[in-house]
C-alpha cells in the first residue's frame, strides 16, 4: 500500500533527478499531457533552394488527443476549445468562413432523450424550493450517485435500455430524415424540391444522463441550399422550425428485436425541449424569456463532448476484456449491470453487428460524442491545419524567415517508441503542470 510519505518521496526525488529538465520540458511542450505519445525521428525544415532552416533529431512527445477529461485533462481542454470554435463558428458567424447573417436565420436549441425503461430514484423542488420525497421515501442530496439509477433493478430494463443505446445513432440519423420532410410539407415543397430550397444544418453532442444513458443537444439552424452564405426560403421561420421538430421526434421508431425474438420500438422520449436561439449576449445561458444565446450556447454545448459516461465518473476510461475485469474498477452496481448486459448481448449472433463487447465501457454507445452537418462549419481537421499553420509560421519568425519570399518544405519523419509517462510520479506531475495552465488561465 503506498503512503502519502512515499509518494512525496518519490516526486522530491523526481525533481532532483538529472533528466528532469529534459522531462519538464517535453511535458510543456504538451501542454501536461497525461498519456503522450513519444516518437523518435527527425523534422527537417528547408527552403525551396534547399536551404536547412532547423533541422531536429531525437525523441519528441505528441498529445494523446483524448478528448475525456477523466483520461487527460489537458488534452480535454484542447478538444473543449477547438469544439467551442467549431460550434461558435456555425451559431454566431464572422470567423471560419461562416457569414455573421446565420444569426438571422431560423434556430434552435434541441434537447432529445431517452424514453423510460423503469422508475428511477429522483430529486425534484417543491415551489418553494423544499426537496420531495423520492418514490423510496428518501430525500436524496444533489450528490447522491442513486440519482437517476432503477428504483428495482429486477424489473429495469436493462435489456432495452442498452439496445436503445446502441441505437441511438440511427435514432438521430432518422430524426433528420423526417425533420427535412416535416420541413418540406411546412413550406408546401416536396422531399426532392426541398433539397434545391434548403439545408438543414446542425451540430450535436451526445451526454450522459445519471441513468447511463444519452440525450442529445444540438444547434439546429435552417439555410438556403447552399449553405450558411445562403438564405432560407421564404416563409421559414422560428415556428415553423419548431414545429417540425417535435413532429420529426414523434415519428421516428425504430423495431428492433429482442434477444427472445420479441419486438422493440425504439423512441425518443417524450420530453423534446426545442428552444430558440438569440443573437444577443447574455450574461446567463437563457435570458429571461427562456430563449438561448449563441455566445453562451457554443461552450455550453462544447463543455459536454468532453464528459464521461456519468456524473460520478465511476466507470472504465478503456474498454474491458473480460466481465472479470469489473472486479478491478469501482463501478456503480447499476452502471456494472449496464456493462454486463452489453457484454452479454455482445456474445449472441444476433447482435454482432452492434459490436457491443467493444463498446460496453460506454454502456453500449458507439456513435460520436460531436458530430455536425457538412455545411454547419469548419471541422476538426481544418482547426487543427489553422493551428499547425500558426506554429510553423511562429517557428519561422523566430529564424527570420519569410515564407513569402521564399517558401519552405517541411520533412518529418517520426516513428512511435511508446504511449504515456514512465510511472505514476511523471503522470502525476504532468497533470499537476496541466492544473497549472488551467488555473491560469481562469484567473486571467
Amino acid at each position: 500500500m503506498t503512503t502519502t510519505h512515499d509518494t512525496d518521496s518519490a516526486l522530491s526525488a523526481r525533481l532532483r533527478s538529472f533528466d528532469y529538465p529534459t522531462w519538464r520540458a517535453r511535458v510543456e511542450a504538451t501542454g501536461g499531457c497525461a498519456h503522450p505519445v513519444r516518437l523518435r525521428g527527425s523534422s527537417t525544415i528547408t527552403t525551396t533552394s534547399g536551404r536547412v532552416l532547423v533541422e531536429r533529431t531525437g525523441e519528441v512527445w505528441a498529445p494523446c488527443g483524448n478528448r475525456r477529461e477523466t483520461v487527460c485533462p489537458a488534452c480535454s481542454d484542447r478538444y473543449a476549445a477547438n469544439a467551442f470554435h467549431l460550434i461558435r463558428a456555425g451559431l454566431a458567424g464572422g470567423d471560419k468562413g461562416v457569414p455573421t447573417t446565420v444569426t438571422d436565420r431560423p434556430r434552435l436549441f434541441l434537447t432529445l432523450t431517452a424514453p423510460s425503461f423503469g422508475s428511477v430514484h429522483s430529486r425534484r423542488l417543491s415551489a418553494r424550493g423544499r426537496v420531495i420525497p423520492c418514490p423510496c421515501g428518501t430525500h436524496h442530496r444533489d450528490g447522491d450517485p442513486n440519482i437517476g439509477t432503477p428504483l428495482d433493478r429486477d424489473t429495469y430494463d436493462y435489456v432495452g435500455s442498452v439496445l436503445w443505446q446502441a441505437h441511438a445513432g440511427k435514432l438521430w440519423h432518422r430524426f433528420t430524415i423526417a425533420l427535412r420532410r416535416a420541413l418540406a410539407a411546412g413550406l408546401g415543397l416536396s422531399a426532392r424540391e426541398f433539397a434545391g430550397r434548403a439545408r438543414l444544418s446542425y451540430a450535436k453532442v451526445a451526454e450522459y444522463q445519471r441513468r447511463g444513458l444519452v440525450h442529445f443537444h444540438a444547434a439546429i439552424r435552417l439555410d438556403g441550399p447552399d449553405g450558411p452564405t445562403d438564405p432560407p426560403p421564404s416563409g421559414a421561420t422560428h415556428d415553423l422550425l419548431a414545429d417540425a421538430v417535435r413532429d420529426a421526434a414523434r415519428s421516428v421508431l425504430l423495431e428492433v428485436a429482442r434477444p427472445d425474438g420479441e419486438s422493440l420500438a425504439l423512441a425518443w422520449g417524450a420530453q423534446v425541449d426545442a428552444r430558440r436561439i438569440t443573437a444577443t449576449a447574455a450574461a446567463e445561458v437563457t435570458d429571461d424569456r427562456g430563449e438561448i444565446t449563441d455566445q453562451r450556447l457554443a461552450g455550453y454545448i462544447a463543455k459536454y463532448a468532453t464528459k464521461g459516461t456519468g456524473k460520478t465518473d465511476q466507470h472504465p476510461d478503456r474498454p474491458i476484456r473480460s466481465l472479470a475485469h469489473l472486479d478491478h474498477l469501482r463501478l456503480h452496481p447499476h452502471y456494472r449491470r449496464i456493462i454486463e448486459t452489453a457484454w452479454q448481448l455482445g456474445g449472441l449472433d444476433t447482435y454482432e453487428p452492434l459490436n457491443l463487447r467493444k463498446w460496453a465501457h460506454m454502456l453500449g454507445f458507439c456513435g460520436h460524442f460531436l458530430t455536425k452537418s457538412r455545411r454547419y462549419s469548419t471541422t476538426f481537421r481544418a482547426i487543427h491545419h489553422d493551428q499547425r499553420t500558426w506554429r510553423l509560421a511562429e517557428q519561422l519568425d523566430e529564424l527570420g524567415h519569410d515564407p513569402a519570399t521564399e517558401p519552405v518544405i517541411v520533412v518529418n519523419n517520426w516513428h512511435l517508441v511508446g504511449i504515456g509517462h514512465r510511472d505514476q510520479t511523471d503522470r502525476e506531475l504532468a497533470i499537476a503542470h496541466a492544473e497549472r495552465i488551467r488555473s491560469t488561465r481562469r484567473t486571467q
